[in-house]
């Protein structure tokens, strides 16, 4: 016995699959699909030392701080406070404008763009087959569109 194990998008073509395999001679005791379920609670923005999801808020704060850093303190030779002062607020000011811009992106035109695109959880199917159905069973699941296909022997 082979156990073929794919993923699909939750759709039409896991039912057209489903059925196609039930018409090859699959059994439908052999044939079993699992959902997943979609994330409930926000992701966190902000990373911890055990965690990251690898979005960084700090990047273009950093440029925007050191830009406007290096724009201060050549204006602050001829303002009262000096070069040092109009500096630090330069980078100050410079990083709080680049981490709000990241911010604004990341709230709200990425999550916007994931509510558009309409992320759907995948669903998990495995098919118990013989050896000689194996190549015909992951040829009908290629074919309706499978994210990604293993074998197991069992």
């Amino acid at each position: 016995m082979l156990q073929l194990f794919s993923t699909f998008e939750h759709s039409n073509y896991l039912e057209l699959a489903i059925n196609e395999l039930e018409k090859t001679g699959i059994k439908k005791e052999s044939i079993f699909a699992v959902p997943l379920t979609n994330r409930k609670v926000e992701r966190r923005i902000f990373d911890s030392i055990h965690n990251s999801d690898g979005v960084s808020l700090m990047s273009t704060g950093a440029a925007l701080g050191t830009a406007f850093s290096v724009v201060g303190a050549s204006v602050g030779f001829k303002l009262q406070w000096g070069p040092i002062y109009w500096g630090l607020i330069g980078a100050v000011g410079g990083f709080l404008l680049g981490f709000l811009i990241d911010l604004f992106i990341y709230k709200v035109i990425k999550r916007h763009k994931r509510l558009i695109r309409g992320k759907n959880s995948e669903v998990i199917l495995i098919v118990e087959c013989g050896e000689e159905q194996a190549d015909h069973v992951e040829s009908i699941l290629w074919h309706h569109l499978a994210l990604g296909i293993a074998r197991i022997q069992s």
